[in-house]
Protein backbone atom coordinates (compact mmCIF):
# COMPACT_ATOMS: atom_id res chain seq x y z
CA UNK A 1 0.00 0.00 0.00
CA UNK A 2 1.29 3.45 -0.88
CA UNK A 3 0.74 5.85 1.99
CA UNK A 4 -0.32 9.39 1.26
CA UNK A 5 2.75 11.66 1.32
CA UNK A 6 3.25 13.56 4.55
CA UNK A 7 6.14 15.66 5.88
CA UNK A 8 7.35 12.70 7.94
CA UNK A 9 7.11 10.38 4.92
CA UNK A 10 9.00 12.79 2.67
CA UNK A 11 11.64 13.29 5.35
CA UNK A 12 12.42 9.58 5.83
CA UNK A 13 11.96 8.65 2.14
CA UNK A 14 10.08 5.52 3.21
CA UNK A 15 6.51 6.00 2.07
CA UNK A 16 5.30 2.42 1.56
CA UNK A 17 5.34 0.73 4.90
CA UNK A 18 3.41 -0.91 7.68
CA UNK A 19 4.40 -1.45 11.25
CA UNK A 20 2.95 -4.27 13.31
CA UNK A 21 3.60 -3.08 16.85
CA UNK A 22 3.21 -5.65 19.62
CA UNK A 23 2.81 -3.62 22.80
CA UNK A 24 2.73 -4.63 26.44
CA UNK A 25 3.07 -2.97 29.84
CA UNK A 26 3.21 0.84 29.84
CA UNK A 27 3.26 0.91 26.04
CA UNK A 28 -0.19 -0.70 26.09
CA UNK A 29 -1.81 2.11 28.09
CA UNK A 30 -4.86 3.68 26.40
CA UNK A 31 -3.03 6.97 25.85
CA UNK A 32 0.00 5.33 24.25
CA UNK A 33 -2.12 3.09 22.04
CA UNK A 34 -4.23 6.06 20.88
CA UNK A 35 -1.06 7.94 19.84
CA UNK A 36 0.39 4.92 18.03
CA UNK A 37 -2.82 4.31 16.12
CA UNK A 38 -2.73 7.85 14.75
CA UNK A 39 0.51 7.07 12.88
CA UNK A 40 0.23 6.14 9.19
CA UNK A 41 0.58 2.45 8.47
CA UNK A 42 0.69 1.35 12.10
CA UNK A 43 -1.13 -1.78 13.26
CA UNK A 44 -1.17 -1.99 17.07
CA UNK A 45 -1.39 -5.56 18.42
CA UNK A 46 -2.29 -5.88 22.11
CA UNK A 47 -1.92 -8.92 24.33
CA UNK A 48 -5.34 -10.55 24.29
CA UNK A 49 -6.96 -13.96 24.74
CA UNK A 50 -7.20 -14.20 20.95
CA UNK A 51 -3.47 -13.53 20.50
CA UNK A 52 -2.58 -15.96 23.29
CA UNK A 53 -4.75 -18.63 21.65
CA UNK A 54 -3.06 -18.00 18.30
CA UNK A 55 0.35 -18.35 19.94
CA UNK A 56 -0.69 -21.53 21.74
CA UNK A 57 -1.79 -23.11 18.45
CA UNK A 58 1.39 -22.19 16.55
CA UNK A 59 3.19 -24.98 14.72
CA UNK A 60 6.42 -23.61 16.22
CA UNK A 61 5.75 -25.58 19.42
CA UNK A 62 6.00 -28.85 17.55
CA UNK A 63 9.31 -28.07 15.86
CA UNK A 64 12.89 -28.52 17.05
CA UNK A 65 14.58 -25.33 15.86
CA UNK A 66 13.28 -23.25 18.81
CA UNK A 67 12.80 -26.06 21.34
CA UNK A 68 15.91 -25.12 23.33
CA UNK A 69 14.21 -21.87 24.39
CA UNK A 70 10.91 -23.34 25.56
CA UNK A 71 9.79 -23.33 29.20
CA UNK A 72 12.55 -21.02 30.38
CA UNK A 73 12.09 -17.63 32.07
CA UNK A 74 13.03 -14.06 31.25
CA UNK A 75 14.99 -13.55 28.00
CA UNK A 76 14.24 -17.07 26.76
CA UNK A 77 10.52 -16.48 27.20
CA UNK A 78 10.87 -13.10 25.47
CA UNK A 79 12.73 -14.67 22.54
CA UNK A 80 10.00 -17.27 22.03
CA UNK A 81 7.33 -14.57 22.19
CA UNK A 82 9.24 -12.50 19.60
CA UNK A 83 9.14 -15.47 17.23
CA UNK A 84 5.44 -16.03 17.83
CA UNK A 85 4.72 -12.33 17.25
CA UNK A 86 6.79 -12.41 14.08
CA UNK A 87 4.86 -15.43 12.88
CA UNK A 88 1.61 -13.52 13.55
CA UNK A 89 2.95 -10.54 11.60
CA UNK A 90 3.87 -12.71 8.63
CA UNK A 91 0.33 -14.17 8.53
CA UNK A 92 -1.26 -10.71 8.81
CA UNK A 93 0.98 -9.21 6.13
CA UNK A 94 0.33 -12.09 3.73
CA UNK A 95 -3.41 -11.61 4.29
CA UNK A 96 -3.14 -7.90 3.46
CA UNK A 97 -1.47 -8.93 0.23
CA UNK A 98 0.46 -5.82 -0.83
CA UNK A 99 3.63 -5.96 1.29
CA UNK A 100 6.89 -7.04 -0.32
CA UNK A 101 9.35 -7.37 2.59
CA UNK A 102 9.25 -7.92 6.33
CA UNK A 103 11.87 -7.32 9.03
CA UNK A 104 11.84 -7.66 12.83
CA UNK A 105 13.09 -4.50 14.54
CA UNK A 106 13.19 -3.79 18.28
CA UNK A 107 12.51 -0.40 19.85
CA UNK A 108 16.26 0.11 20.41
CA UNK A 109 17.14 -0.39 16.73
CA UNK A 110 17.07 1.59 13.49
CA UNK A 111 17.62 0.41 9.93
CA UNK A 112 20.36 2.33 8.11
CA UNK A 113 19.81 2.22 4.30
CA UNK A 114 23.43 3.05 3.51
CA UNK A 115 24.56 3.25 -0.09
CA UNK A 116 21.26 4.51 -1.48
CA UNK A 117 20.51 7.80 -3.16
CA UNK A 118 18.17 9.76 -0.92
CA UNK A 119 18.62 7.51 2.13
CA UNK A 120 15.78 5.24 1.00
CA UNK A 121 15.09 1.83 2.53
CA UNK A 122 12.57 1.17 -0.24
CA UNK A 123 15.22 1.85 -2.88
CA UNK A 124 17.65 -0.49 -1.15
CA UNK A 125 15.13 -3.34 -1.06
CA UNK A 126 14.07 -2.67 -4.65
CA UNK A 127 17.72 -3.12 -5.72
CA UNK A 128 18.01 -6.65 -4.29
CA UNK A 129 18.28 -9.25 -7.10
CA UNK A 130 15.07 -11.18 -7.68
CA UNK A 131 16.72 -14.51 -6.80
CA UNK A 132 17.66 -13.32 -3.29
CA UNK A 133 15.08 -14.14 -0.62
CA UNK A 134 16.56 -12.51 2.49
CA UNK A 135 18.87 -9.53 2.95
CA UNK A 136 20.96 -9.39 6.13
CA UNK A 137 21.73 -5.99 7.62
CA UNK A 138 24.98 -6.35 9.64
CA UNK A 139 24.61 -4.75 13.06
CA UNK A 140 26.47 -1.65 14.20
CA UNK A 141 26.43 -1.29 17.99
CA UNK A 142 26.14 2.05 19.76
CA UNK A 143 29.39 3.26 21.33
CA UNK A 144 28.27 5.87 23.87
CA UNK A 145 30.75 8.58 24.80
CA UNK A 146 28.92 9.88 27.89
CA UNK A 147 27.26 8.26 30.89
CA UNK A 148 24.35 10.71 30.97
CA UNK A 149 22.63 9.95 27.64
CA UNK A 150 18.85 10.40 27.85
CA UNK A 151 17.68 9.92 24.25
CA UNK A 152 20.08 7.56 22.42
CA UNK A 153 18.40 8.00 19.03
CA UNK A 154 19.26 11.71 18.98
CA UNK A 155 22.39 11.78 21.14
CA UNK A 156 24.47 8.79 20.00
CA UNK A 157 26.43 9.09 16.76
CA UNK A 158 29.37 6.69 17.32
CA UNK A 159 28.97 3.01 16.41
CA UNK A 160 31.14 -0.09 16.48
CA UNK A 161 31.04 -1.49 12.95
CA UNK A 162 30.38 -5.11 12.08
CA UNK A 163 32.99 -7.66 11.02
CA UNK A 164 31.33 -7.82 7.58
CA UNK A 165 32.07 -4.15 6.91
CA UNK A 166 35.67 -3.81 8.11
CA UNK A 167 39.10 -5.03 7.00
CA UNK A 168 39.54 -8.49 8.52
CA UNK A 169 43.22 -8.07 9.45
CA UNK A 170 42.44 -4.90 11.38
CA UNK A 171 39.45 -6.52 13.09
CA UNK A 172 41.45 -9.48 14.37
CA UNK A 173 44.53 -7.40 15.15
CA UNK A 174 42.62 -4.99 17.37
CA UNK A 175 39.98 -7.36 18.72
CA UNK A 176 41.29 -7.40 22.29
CA UNK A 177 41.49 -3.63 22.74
CA UNK A 178 38.03 -3.22 21.21
CA UNK A 179 36.47 -5.66 23.70
CA UNK A 180 38.05 -4.02 26.78
CA UNK A 181 37.69 -7.17 28.89
CA UNK A 182 34.04 -7.72 27.94
CA UNK A 183 32.94 -11.23 26.92
CA UNK A 184 32.70 -10.52 23.17
CA UNK A 185 33.43 -7.92 20.50
CA UNK A 186 29.84 -6.65 20.72
CA UNK A 187 28.12 -6.26 24.06
CA UNK A 188 25.07 -8.15 22.81
CA UNK A 189 24.29 -9.78 19.45
CA UNK A 190 26.62 -9.70 16.46
CA UNK A 191 24.70 -11.50 13.70
CA UNK A 192 22.67 -8.58 12.31
CA UNK A 193 19.01 -8.58 11.32
CA UNK A 194 17.51 -9.97 8.12
CA UNK A 195 14.73 -8.62 5.93
CA UNK A 196 12.80 -11.26 3.98
CA UNK A 197 10.59 -11.24 0.92
CA UNK A 198 7.05 -11.88 2.06
CA UNK A 199 6.11 -15.14 0.32
CA UNK A 200 4.06 -18.24 1.23
CA UNK A 201 5.88 -20.61 3.56
CA UNK A 202 7.95 -17.89 5.23
CA UNK A 203 8.61 -18.37 8.93
CA UNK A 204 10.86 -16.78 11.55
CA UNK A 205 14.14 -18.49 12.33
CA UNK A 206 14.76 -16.66 15.57
CA UNK A 207 14.42 -12.88 15.74
CA UNK A 208 17.37 -12.33 13.38
CA UNK A 209 16.76 -14.64 10.43
CA UNK A 210 13.99 -16.20 8.35
CA UNK A 211 13.42 -19.61 6.85
CA UNK A 212 10.79 -21.07 4.55
CA UNK A 213 8.79 -24.26 4.91
CA UNK A 214 8.69 -24.68 1.13
CA UNK A 215 12.34 -24.07 0.17
CA UNK A 216 15.60 -22.94 1.77
CA UNK A 217 15.91 -19.17 1.28
CA UNK A 218 18.83 -17.65 -0.59
CA UNK A 219 20.56 -15.06 1.59
CA UNK A 220 22.69 -12.00 0.80
CA UNK A 221 24.28 -9.32 2.98
CA UNK A 222 23.86 -5.58 2.62
CA UNK A 223 27.21 -4.14 1.55
CA UNK A 224 26.57 -0.73 3.13
CA UNK A 225 23.21 -0.97 4.89
CA UNK A 226 23.17 -1.86 8.58
CA UNK A 227 20.95 -2.15 11.62
CA UNK A 228 21.93 0.32 14.34
CA UNK A 229 21.59 -1.26 17.77
CA UNK A 230 21.44 1.18 20.68
CA UNK A 231 22.29 -1.34 23.40
CA UNK A 232 22.88 -0.18 26.98
CA UNK A 233 23.12 3.33 25.58
CA UNK A 234 21.78 4.81 28.84
CA UNK A 235 23.01 4.16 32.35
CA UNK A 236 19.35 3.65 33.24
CA UNK A 237 19.34 0.59 30.95
CA UNK A 238 21.87 -1.05 33.27
CA UNK A 239 20.19 0.05 36.47
CA UNK A 240 16.84 -1.24 35.18
CA UNK A 241 18.25 -4.78 35.17
CA UNK A 242 17.89 -4.87 38.96
CA UNK A 243 15.20 -7.35 39.81
CA UNK A 244 14.13 -7.64 36.18
CA UNK A 245 13.78 -11.39 36.44
CA UNK A 246 13.18 -13.68 39.40
CA UNK A 247 16.56 -15.31 39.02
CA UNK A 248 19.29 -16.31 41.43
CA UNK A 249 22.84 -15.04 41.05
CA UNK A 250 24.86 -18.20 40.55
CA UNK A 251 26.24 -18.75 37.06
CA UNK A 252 23.86 -21.65 36.45
CA UNK A 253 20.80 -19.72 37.64
CA UNK A 254 21.64 -16.67 35.53
CA UNK A 255 22.22 -18.82 32.45
CA UNK A 256 18.65 -20.07 32.77
CA UNK A 257 17.36 -16.50 32.45
CA UNK A 258 19.66 -14.71 30.00
CA UNK A 259 20.87 -15.87 26.59
CA UNK A 260 23.79 -13.49 26.08
CA UNK A 261 26.87 -13.37 28.31
CA UNK A 262 26.97 -9.59 28.74
CA UNK A 263 23.26 -9.52 29.69
CA UNK A 264 24.06 -12.05 32.42
CA UNK A 265 26.98 -9.95 33.57
CA UNK A 266 24.89 -6.77 33.73
CA UNK A 267 22.08 -8.49 35.62
CA UNK A 268 24.44 -9.81 38.28
CA UNK A 269 26.31 -6.51 38.61
CA UNK A 270 23.18 -4.32 38.75
CA UNK A 271 21.37 -6.63 41.17
CA UNK A 272 24.30 -7.04 43.56
CA UNK A 273 25.58 -3.43 43.53
CA UNK A 274 23.14 -1.14 45.38
CA UNK A 275 25.43 1.91 45.13
CA UNK A 276 24.53 3.81 41.95
CA UNK A 277 27.87 5.62 41.82
CA UNK A 278 29.82 2.37 41.93
CA UNK A 279 27.51 0.91 39.31
CA UNK A 280 28.01 4.00 37.15
CA UNK A 281 31.79 3.62 37.45
CA UNK A 282 31.45 0.03 36.23
CA UNK A 283 29.26 1.25 33.36
CA UNK A 284 31.88 3.82 32.34
CA UNK A 285 34.59 1.17 32.40
CA UNK A 286 32.76 -1.41 30.26
CA UNK A 287 30.32 0.52 28.08
CA UNK A 288 31.28 4.20 27.76
CA UNK A 289 34.14 5.25 25.44
CA UNK A 290 35.77 8.24 27.14
CA UNK A 291 39.25 8.08 25.57
CA UNK A 292 38.84 10.46 22.64
CA UNK A 293 42.29 9.66 21.26
CA UNK A 294 41.43 5.95 21.15
CA UNK A 295 38.13 6.71 19.46
CA UNK A 296 39.86 8.79 16.76
CA UNK A 297 42.34 5.97 16.15
CA UNK A 298 39.59 3.36 15.70
CA UNK A 299 37.66 5.74 13.45
CA UNK A 300 40.75 5.95 11.26
CA UNK A 301 40.99 2.14 11.18
CA UNK A 302 37.29 1.87 10.31
CA UNK A 303 36.31 -0.15 13.40
CA UNK A 304 34.20 2.77 14.62
CA UNK A 305 31.87 4.77 12.40
CA UNK A 306 30.52 8.26 13.04
CA UNK A 307 26.93 8.40 11.74
CA UNK A 308 24.97 11.62 12.23
CA UNK A 309 22.06 11.23 9.81
CA UNK A 310 19.77 9.03 11.98
CA UNK A 311 20.05 11.44 14.92
CA UNK A 312 19.25 14.38 12.64
CA UNK A 313 16.25 12.60 11.12
CA UNK A 314 14.84 11.52 14.49
CA UNK A 315 15.31 15.03 15.91
CA UNK A 316 13.48 16.48 12.87
CA UNK A 317 10.65 13.98 13.28
CA UNK A 318 10.40 14.83 16.98
CA UNK A 319 10.19 18.53 16.09
CA UNK A 320 7.51 17.80 13.47
CA UNK A 321 5.50 15.79 16.02
CA UNK A 322 5.84 18.58 18.60
CA UNK A 323 4.56 21.12 16.05
CA UNK A 324 1.60 18.86 15.26
CA UNK A 325 0.82 18.51 18.96
CA UNK A 326 0.99 22.29 19.41
CA UNK A 327 -1.38 22.80 16.47
CA UNK A 328 -3.78 20.19 17.88
CA UNK A 329 -3.75 21.92 21.26
CA UNK A 330 -4.31 25.35 19.67
CA UNK A 331 -7.19 24.01 17.57
CA UNK A 332 -8.76 22.41 20.64
CA UNK A 333 -8.44 25.67 22.59
CA UNK A 334 -10.10 27.53 19.74
CA UNK A 335 -12.94 24.99 19.64
CA UNK A 336 -13.33 25.24 23.43
CA UNK A 337 -13.45 29.03 23.20
CA UNK A 338 -16.09 28.85 20.46
CA UNK A 339 -18.16 26.45 22.56
CA UNK A 340 -17.93 28.76 25.59
CA UNK A 341 -18.92 31.75 23.49
CA UNK A 342 -21.81 29.80 21.98
CA UNK A 343 -23.06 28.79 25.42
CA UNK A 344 -22.66 32.36 26.67
CA UNK A 345 -24.61 33.69 23.70
CA UNK A 346 -27.38 31.19 24.27
CA UNK A 347 -27.52 32.12 27.94
CA UNK A 348 -27.77 35.85 27.11
CA UNK A 349 -30.57 35.10 24.64
CA UNK A 350 -32.48 33.12 27.24
CA UNK A 351 -32.06 35.94 29.76
CA UNK A 352 -33.38 38.51 27.29
CA UNK A 353 -36.39 36.32 26.52
CA UNK A 354 -37.11 35.99 30.24
CA UNK A 355 -36.91 39.76 30.80
CA UNK A 356 -39.19 40.40 27.81
CA UNK A 357 -41.74 37.94 29.15
CA UNK A 358 -41.71 39.61 32.56
CA UNK A 359 -42.49 42.94 31.01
Amino acid sequence: MHLSPSPACELTRVCRQRFYLFVEGQAASPGSVAVLRRLPGVRVVLRSPELDESHANSRIWGEKWLAGFFNKPCNYELFVRQNLNLETSISAALAEGDIGWIVHIDTDELLLPGGTHGYSLQQLLDSVPANVDTLVFPNYESAVERDDVVDPLTEVTLFKRNFDHVIKEIYFGRYKEMTRGNPNYFLTYGNGKAAARLVPGLRPNGAHRFHNYLKPPREAKALEGAVLHYTYARFEDVRARRGRCQCGFTDEEVKKCFILEFDRWVFKKASQEPDDEKLRAWYRQHVVWTDHSFVRTQLAYGLFGRIHTPAMLVASLDAFAADEDARDIAEQHAKDAEAVESRSGAARGDAQKTMHAQR
